[in-house]
């Protein structure tokens, strides 16, 4: 071989050799996914027990993750009533500015039957958007969900499609309603499972739960009244109330002779938000009112059985991971939790029984910042995942160390090979040997 095509291929050898050694992928445990013990959390914590209800159905969940902590036909198909007006109302917030003025149509009002609660507003009278909210939610006026439902979507019929689309994108999968405001119709129904998926939605608009905690409203002066006061339907927001629950935060009550009494009720105690739905409640035997009953019931057993509880802490330390090509001082890289994470579990849950899942970002190396995202963790909590990014604890830097012990190895062997290639080359003739012949004597 010509000594040219041996240098080419000698300086080939070295570029290989040098992106090998540059490219190798950082192993060790970082690319490993971690995981601990299975136990599942049990859903009811107190041997199953069940609660003597006057409804028909209900359920409790946690307001945060939708948990149902306690139920009693929750999916099954009923009669809402007024407590369909919390979907209309977010529909509105979500529509519509608080400051709009909407002027009331002749057909709007009008379009409700005698019997059902009203704030008699009068054909072409105009309200805010706030105003009318108010008298909605509060007094539970049945002709404003129809002045509501002409104006965002031009009809009832209209409205109402737009309702339905709105409790399937919610995952709601037992209701259809017909009217904005729960006035009876065989084919408007609902589960109390589904409600608590609704209010549960509107419980995150600020707005929303300003209206449903007020005890009472005041509406200005139009050209059709004077100024009109209205008190709250939700006996449970009340402090005159029998049924007063101190810590009861609204939502809507509801009732028709066919749905009978309903109520959807939110209440926060040490930090733990849960909503109740009951439908189709009965007075209990000495004439009180089951629906509040059976709310603050099913309120003080999910205060008595469950805690909210914080599972992992903001920046506490997951795990440590080691760097290879990373300096000595920096190789050790504590990986942190971006967010805190808490999750509704049983009073006297063990935490260490909580599964959960480390997946760190493939072929981590340096360098690194300070706060970089480096994987995720999973928890799964009886069936309801929790996420949270991984961060990288403080800067890793690139160690130079193995490229320089790369660069002096290929040196030494550069010069070997040059020096094996242009030393002269010693010339060997081969010795001829002749046959001697003996003589034979």
């Amino acid at each position: 071989m010509k000594i040219q095509n041996k240098i080419a291929l000698i300086i080939i050898s070295i570029i290989l050799l040098i992106n090998t050694c540059m490219c190798t992928k950082v192993q060790a445990d970082q690319t490993l996914t971690t995981s601990n013990t299975s136990t599942v959390i049990s859903s009811k914590s107190d041997s199953d027990m069940t609660l003597d209800l006057y409804s028909e159905a209900a359920v409790l969940i946690d307001s945060k993750t939708g948990k149902i902590l306690y139920g009693k036909n929750e999916k099954e198909k009923m009669y809402p009533a007024s407590t369909t007006k919390v979907l209309t109302a977010i529909l509105a917030l979500e529509k519509c500015k608080l400051t709009d003025k909407i002027t009331a149509s002749y057909d709007a009002v009008m379009s409700i039957p005698a019997g059902y609660s009203n704030a008699a507003i009068q054909p072409g009278e105009t309200l805010t958007v706030q105003e009318l909210l108010d008298m909605f939610l509060i007094h539970s006026a049945n002709e404003i969900g129809f002045i509501l439902a002409e104006h965002i979507s031009g009809s009832v019929e209209e409205f109402s499609n737009l309702m339905n689309q709105k409790v399937a994108e919610l995952g709601c999968t037992g209701t259809h309603f017909t009217n904005p405001s729960g006035i009876h119709d065989n084919d408007h129904y609902s589960t109390a499972y589904d409600m608590a998926l609704i209010a549960r939605y509107c419980m995150e608009n600020d707005e929303f739960r300003k209206i449903v905690s007020k005890k009472s409203c005041t509406i200005a002066p139009t050209e059709k009244y004077q100024e009109r006061y209205f008190v709250n339907t939700n006996d449970m927001i009340k402090p005159s109330s029998q049924y007063y629950y101190q810590y009861a935060i609204g939502i809507k009550t509801g009732y028709t002779s066919q749905a009978k009494n309903c109520l959807i009720s939110a209440s926060l105690k040490d930090n733990l938000e849960l909503i109740a739905v009951v439908l189709g409640a009965q007075s209990t035997d000495t004439g009180k009112s089951g629906r509040y009953i059976d709310t603050i019931n099913l309120f003080e057993y999910g205060y008595s059985n469950y805690k909210m509880q914080e599972i992992a802490t903001k920046n506490s330390v997951i795990q440590e991971i080691t760097i290879q090509n990373a300096t000595k001082e920096t190789k050790n890289l504590p990986i942190l939790l971006k967010d805190s994470i808490s999750s509704v579990v049983p009073i006297g849950f063990d935490l260490n029984n909580i599964n959960y899942n480390i997946q760190l970002n493939e072929n981590i190396s340096a360098p690194i910042s300070e706060g970089s995202v480096v994987g995720k963790i999973t928890y799964n909590i009886d069936g309801i995942v929790y996420t949270s990014e991984l961060l990288a604890g403080h800067n890793v830097e690139k160690s130079n160390l193995p490229i320089l012990i790369v660069q002096i190895v290929l040196a030494v062997l550069v010069l070997f090979i040059l020096a094996k290639l242009l030393s002269p080359k010693k010339n060997y003739k081969k010795k001829k040997y002749k046959k001697s012949k003996k003589k034979i004597i």
